[in-house]
């Protein structure tokens, strides 16, 4: 009888069945087999679930130090790779059989002998398992980099993406994508923080992988990355992805600045008063303040800087001057009409002066790509580092990738400072209604996109026009442009007064707001349309 005492060691390296050959039943099946045909003694049964690539297993290092204190002298496994796939493990297992601690190894597909040749054998068995893992390993890297280079994703699909088996790439989730995309937008907004745009996005549905609600450090992980635009970031290094986009670059690149500058977001502790902390005193330029007397909010001055004669005011009163400071902007049914049939006309000179331009961007896309061919063959010829190559590498193409956006982009936004201008002429024509129908909180909103430097004196609130609202103010046009109205017919009138405005904006010491120098002659950039912007959004 053999009195050998014997360790059952069994591994697989995933819980994934589909992803093993042998399962952990399937080897402890054939391994009992052989200790019952050889009446082998077994002291215990060893069973991990852990890749044997990297040492540190731990059931594995537990059953070799038992061995080494003597409790067993032998381990019967399926085959020599399921003991070790590395050289520091595999090299253990042959010093503690040089040592006469391990007497014996057995297994069903495979024949040891404790002699020279039997141990040269087994370090070639376990040398073998190494090469398998690391040809492994590389077939899978080169699989990945061909992958990248085709703009593939190579990996699971991040949030709000599937993998498509079919075409081995990524496709937006229809149900998580829209909520990815919303926590953008809520994130670049800047009222939110990481928390409240988790609990948010968790709220209305999104899941993880294996259907977890995501955590708050995934959804800041997510909020970094640049696939979500298009671009592929991996090992540090960026790759056009030919999957399709759920956000724009530019919003991703506004939720970046958001988390750069964004702190611990704190609630004011002073009372939400309307009108507070939005009005200088037109006496000595301190913040007025409100605060509540007798039941009823009052406007002072804080005389910060020392003595000041302003008095108190009521917010009733204050109230009153908004109103009516918003039907001086007011536009009529007949000018809204007259001004729609203009910006019509100008749409379509616009969209044929953009034509140009974005045939240049275009041909701007072609030299990136020429850019990236030639920074490519220096790499090759040794003439720059793996460094500079990537550096330069991830440049290119995002710049390549502001310009395709810029593509896609230019003629809305070409076309878009007209449909701007047609939404504040809307706007404008809704200004009355708002005046004498709206609450004091939409009448405020709307007053403070119409104007600026908003001072307080004796009583009476004092203000700036924004930009194009100046214009509808200007009562010197205005006249004129009726007087023509009456001689030569409205459609003159209004063509007239948007030429004032871009005669005003063409003055080489501007006095009222960004509105666009040009209307026609040249494409507009989008970064001549915050005054248009500001006064609907």
């Amino acid at each position: 009888m053999n009195t050998q005492k014997y360790f059952i060691y069994a591994r697989k390296s995933t819980d994934d069945t589909s992803r093993q050959v042998r399962s952990i039943d399937d080897q402890l099946a054939e391994v009992r087999e052989l200790a019952t045909r050889n009446n082998l003694q077994i002291v215990e049964i060893f069973v991990e679930r852990q890749t044997a690539k990297t040492p540190g297993r731990p059931v594995f290092n537990e059953m070799l130090s038992r061995i080494e204190e003597g409790e067993a002298n032998g381990i019967i496994a399926w085959h020599p790779d399921r003991l070790a796939r590395n050289s520091l493990d595999g090299g253990r297992i042959i010093y503690l059989v040089d040592t006469g601690k391990i007497v014996d190894l057995r297994f069903p597909t495979y024949k040891f002998d404790a002699t020279a040749q039997g141990k040269f054998m087994l370090s070639v068995m376990f040398g073998q398992s190494k090469y398998y893992v690391d040809n492994l390993s590389e077939n899978i890297k080169r699989g990945q980099r061909q992958k990248l280079k085709n703009g593939i994703w190579p990996q699971w699909a991040p949030l709000g993406y599937l993998n498509d088996r079919s075409t081995k790439t990524i496709v937006p989730d229809a149900n998580k994508a829209p909520l990815v995309k919303k926590m953008f937008e809520m994130y670049a907004t800047g009222d939110y923080t990481l928390s409240q745009v988790r609990e948010i996005v968790v709220n209305l549905g999104l899941r993880g992988k294996l259907e977890k609600p995501p955590s708050v450090s995934k959804v800041q992980y997510a909020l970094r990355n640049p696939i979500y635009h298009g671009i592929i970031r991996f090992n540090e290094e960026l790759y056009e992805g030919m999957h399709e986009p759920l956000i724009s670059k530019t919003l991703f690149d506004k939720c970046q600045e958001v988390m750069e500058r964004k702190s611990h977001w704190k609630k004011s502790k002073h009372k939400d008063f309307l009108y507070r902390g939005a009005i200088r005193c037109g006496e000595c330029g301190c913040q007025i303040t409100m605060e509540v007397q007798k039941g009823h909010q009052y406007l002072r001055c804080t005389k910060k800087k020392g003595a000041c004669s302003q008095s108190y005011m009521r917010e009733e009163k204050l109230a009153a001057q908004v109103s009516e400071q918003i039907r001086r902007v007011a536009i009529s049914d007949e000018w809204a009409e007259l001004f729609f049939e203009e910006i019509k006309r100008a749409q379509a000179e616009e969209y044929a002066a953009t034509q140009k331009h974005q045939e240049k961007l275009r041909q701007d896309i072609t030299l990136c790509d020429l850019r990236q061919s030639r920074l490519m063959n220096a790499f090759l010829d040794r003439v720059i580092s793996e460094e500079e190559y990537k550096q330069t590498k991830n440049q290119i193409i995002l710049e390549k990738k502001q310009i395709q956006e810029n593509i896609v982009s230019f003629a809305g936004i070409e076309q878009g400072w007209l449909e701007l201008f047609k939404r504040f002429v809307t706007l404008a024509n809704k200004a009355t209604y708002i005046a004498s129908e709206g609450d004091e909180t939409t009448q405020w909103q709307f007053f403070k996109k119409v104007g600026s430097n908003l001072t307080l004196r004796d009583g009476n609130l004092l203000w700036v026009p924004k930009g194009v609202w100046q214009s509808v103010m200007d009562k010197e046009v205005l006249k004129q442009s009726e007087e023509e109205a009456q001689k030569k017919g409205g459609r003159k009138a209004a063509k007239r007064v948007l030429n004032s405005i871009e005669r005003r904006e063409r003055d080489s010491n501007p006095r009222y707001g960004e509105f666009p120098v040009r209307r026609f002659s040249k494409p507009l950039h989008s970064a001549a349309l915050p005054s248009l912007q500001n006064i609907y959004l």
